[in-house]
């Protein structure tokens, strides 16, 4: 019997309702098929292990083994969870939302901490004041070790921080932090900032295909489904759909439109009723003025003001 197709997207928050309105969107309607992470089975050995993860590291984590085909989930748990993530999966496209940045944090009061080097230096004094390394709170174990030996900073210690990270400075477990934050205003309160070269990685929720999954010919072609759904909702909203009715519409005005705002007429020139459908590139406000004065006198539509452009509905069935 074949294995079905999995698709694991988060069960519950944001994340899973921006995820069912993107899929929806696309003409994809997910049917949940387990309690968890809309995964259809696990291995019961693997229990253990997944009940210590968040929902985002589960899913990452199950693209790593190939227990899943498809993932959605942010780039900082891929890169966090996944050892050699480039070669166990694949990141297929960002999804447009769960945008946030994983940074360096210190407290404000190091008014000549601005970056890395200048980090390095505190780190190095301190350690020589005091005998002990800087404690750096984080759950990003792999990202702040990869980010901190990329800029020569040796001199301090990870202390595994399972929520409130942010808070560690101030209540004395930490001296800076390591974390992921959308507009810098929960550090702010708490009295930090961000390096300014104290970016690891800029992330968003992204499709994800796990590279030892069972890629039979029926996975395949269901994911060829899913991606082409997506492509055309992407190619979609590209564009805005305008219907109108003037006199003297004909081809060669089409042409014009075409030529000078790369405006489609997808079902050719007006109907019987002189009803006309075009197909606008996003952004584009097509006046009657920015025609030619030929064009508008011969084709009678000096007196138009605007076409206004609306959302065009992606052509798209489901499979």
């Amino acid at each position: 019997m074949t294995a079905p197709f999995v698709l694991a997207v988060p069960s519950k928050g944001r994340l899973q309702e921006n995820a069912q309105a993107f899929f929806t969107r696309a003409g994809l309607a997910l049917a949940k098929t387990a309690r968890r992470a809309g995964l259809s089975r696990y291995h019961r050995r693997a229990r253990q292990r997944r009940d210590r993860l968040s929902l985002g590291e589960r899913i990452a984590w199950q693209l790593a083994r190939g227990m899943v085909h498809l993932g959605v989930t942010g780039e900082d748990l891929v890169r966090e969870t996944i050892a050699d993530a480039d070669k166990h999966v694949l990141l297929i496209d960002s999804l447009g939302f769960g945008s946030a940045n994983v940074v360096v944090a210190v407290p404000q009061a190091w008014i000549d901490v601005r970056s890395m080097a200048d980090l390095d230096d505190v780190t190095t004094g301190f350690r020589a004041q005091h005998n002990r390394r800087m404690r750096v709170a984080t759950k990003y174990i792999n990202l702040t070790r990869a980010f901190f030996a990329s800029h020569g900073v040796v001199d301090y210690r990870i202390v595994e921080s399972a929520g409130a990270t942010e808070g560690a400075p101030a209540v004395g477990t930490a001296e800076m932090i390591v974390d992921i934050t959308t507009t810098g205003a929960t550090l702010a309160a708490n009295g930090l900032k961000v390096l300014d070269d104290g970016v690891i990685l800029r992330s968003q929720a992204n499709l994800v295909a796990a590279r030892d999954a069972d890629w039979s010919s029926e996975a395949r072609e269901t994911a060829r489904v899913i991606l082409d759904h997506i492509a055309a909702r992407a190619r979609a909203s590209k564009y805005r759909e305008v219907r109108t009715r003037f006199k003297g519409c004909d081809a060669a005005l089409l042409a014009e439109a075409h030529n000078r705002f790369g405006v489609v007429s997808p079902f050719g020139g007006p109907t019987s009723s002189g009803m006309v459908t075009l197909a606008l590139p996003a952004g584009t406000a097509l006046r009657a003025r920015q025609l030619s004065p030929r064009a508008r006198r011969r084709h009678g539509i000096g007196g138009v003001a605007r076409l206004r452009a609306g959302p065009r509905q992606p052509a798209v069935r489901q499979a």
